[in-house]
């Protein structure tokens, strides 16, 4: 994006980001940095909850789940101080229920991870109802199905034989997937 097209973002540039990987956290700050936004970066909750707090920014990229509580929090306080605010939820547990819940929060979108700056940016500037384009790299089926698994375990408490159960398979074919590393 050139410096003329800056203009796109409106007069107000301000981005938060919140995300508690903070190598991702500062990768997407200098891709976003590099797109004309004016970034400020928040690690946790609580973080991201006093920068809304001191100056509610015009965009906002935040992660769903943080090691503090929910990024949905966030994402409350933002709609609430500045309702006009372009938010986009990201996770790398995509789930339609988590999607629903960001959207009544006041997300604009939502996206799973790995989602890159392009996908992100296209999803902050989406306007009206059209749709942002489908992503560059989607996540391919097998990694969707991974994740899945993946987050039904957590919430289980990473209980194997509790997790088969709510999955409907058996035990040892789910120990098997979840010894192996995720798909690409």
């Amino acid at each position: 994006m050139a410096t003329e097209d800056f203009a796109e973002l409106g007069p107000d540039r301000s981005l938060l980001l919140v995300d508690d990987d903070v190598a991702f956290l500062n990768r997407l700050a200098r891709a976003m940095e590099k797109r004309g936004f004016i970034v400020h970066a928040a690690e946790s909750v609580a973080a991201g909850r006093a920068i809304v707090e001191r100056a509610p920014p015009a965009y906002a990229v935040i992660d769903l789940r943080l090691e503090d509580g929910s990024g949905l929090d966030v994402v409350e306080q933002l709609r609430d101080a500045r309702p006009e605010a372009r938010i986009v939820v990201l996770t790398g547990y995509g789930a339609i229920a988590t999607a629903v819940a960001a959207v009544k929060m006041g997300a604009t979108d939502y996206l799973s991870k790995p989602a890159d700056a392009n996908d992100i940016t296209s999803a902050l500037l989406a306007r009206g109802e059209s749709l942002p384009p489908p992503p560059e790299n989607p996540m391919s089926a097998d990694r969707v199905r991974w994740e899945h698994i993946q987050r039904v375990y957590e919430l289980c408490e990473r209980n194997v034989s509790e997790t088969a159960r709510r999955l409907n398979m058996h035990r040892r074919t789910l120990q098997r997937i979840l010894a192996k590393r995720s798909p690409k």
